[in-house]
Parts: C-alpha cells; structure tokens; sequence
C-alpha cells in the first residue's frame, strides 16, 4: 500500500507543479470512504477540458510510460491513459472535461492517509456516482461499503442530481434504481432483538 501512496503522491506533485486541477479516484478514494480492499491502481482524474488534450498527454508520457493495450491514439480518442509510473506502479488518468468532473474536482478535498501524507480524494458522494456509473461488480462493492459507512453524512440530494444525467446520456436508468434500493437498505433502523424472558411455570 504505501508503494501505491507514494505514488499517488509523486503524480499529485507533479499535476500541483503545473497548476492542474485532479482529484484522486477509485480505488485510493474507496479505502478513505468506504471499505479496506486491495487495489494495484492509482486512478485520477485531471481537469483537461476540450482541445488540450495532446499537450496533457505529452506531458505525462515525460514521466510515465504508456501500459499496453494503450498508445498514445487510443489515449487521445478513450480520453484515458492507461500509465505506469517509474516504480513500476499503475497510473489510470481520465481526462475531463464534463461539468460532473469539474465539479467532482472542486469538492475535493486532502484527506491523511498515512501520518503526513496528505492526498487529494473526490468526495464521498462524488465517488458514489463515479462508482454507480462504471457499474461493475466490483463498482457495486464498493458503493456498498461506502453506503455502510457514510449513510448518516452522505449528501444524497447531490448523489442523485449529479448520477441521473450520466446515467440518461449512458442510457442505463437501472443504475439510479439499484441505487435506490441499496439505499433503503442501508437506511433500515438497527432493531435490536431481546431475548423473551422465560415464563415462570405455573404451580
């Protein structure tokens, strides 16, 4: 784990350098607001916008190498880069551009995963979306150990506004409905159950 720290902090060194905007997602975001799980990636999202895409990719490949089936084409027409950093560790950069990404990017916020070492996470309801839209099962993990977690503090109103949008352009409303229903779930009042006392036998 701290080799996928240490880079995470290596890569937000350098977006910071230049003044980028980016938030750390995935897996990383997962272990501060949902659940413990392994992860081998460091997955990012970097505010590119539309038209400069070419100069960010070139920037990165200065410090990253591209990781097959990626190249530089596919990296540019995907709007991902599948990298891996000079430790060898893996390094996904989503390059956004749409209003939820620039927003996500703006709500984040540094949280301490290690003693003093700080890193730039999306927040929880934003990586709620991030997770309902990708919608694999492991995405449905971890929305599950986020809701376990954040339920009481979660901003569900946003989660919503900001997941019905992406799910009407990816043409999946079944998204928004599971969502629901994970949600009541992890809403259900805790019953605690007390043990009948024993009747006294009568004489």
């Amino acid at each position: 784990m701290m080799e996928l720290y240490r880079t995470a902090v290596e890569m937000q060194d350098f977006f910071r350098q230049r003044d980028w905007k980016f938030c750390i997602i995935g897996g990383v975001a997962v272990l501060r607001w949902g659940h413990i799980r392994a992860t081998k990636y460091v997955d990012i999202t970097l505010l590119a916008g539309f038209g400069r895409e070419e100069f960010f990719v070139d920037e990165l490949l200065k410090v990253c190498r591209l990781r097959p089936p990626c190249n530089r084409e596919f990296a540019l027409r995907s709007r991902v880069l599948l990298l891996t950093d000079s430790h060898g560790v893996a390094v996904d950069v989503a390059l956004g551009a749409i209003p939820f990404e620039e927003r996500s990017i703006e709500r984040s916020s540094l949280w301490e995963a290690e003693a003093n070492l700080f890193l730039r996470t999306c927040s929880a309801e934003d990586l709620l979306v991030h997770k309902c839209f990708a919608g694999r099962n492991l995405d449905w993990g971890d929305v599950e150990g986020i809701l376990a977690r954040q339920i009481g503090s979660l901003n569900l109103d946003q989660v919503r506004r900001e997941l019905k949008p992406l799910a009407e352009v990816k043409e999946t409303p079944e998204v928004l409905e599971r969502l629901e229903r994970m949600i009541t779930h992890h809403n259900q009042p805790f019953i605690k159950l007390v043990p009948a006392k024993p009747r006294k036998k009568r004489r």
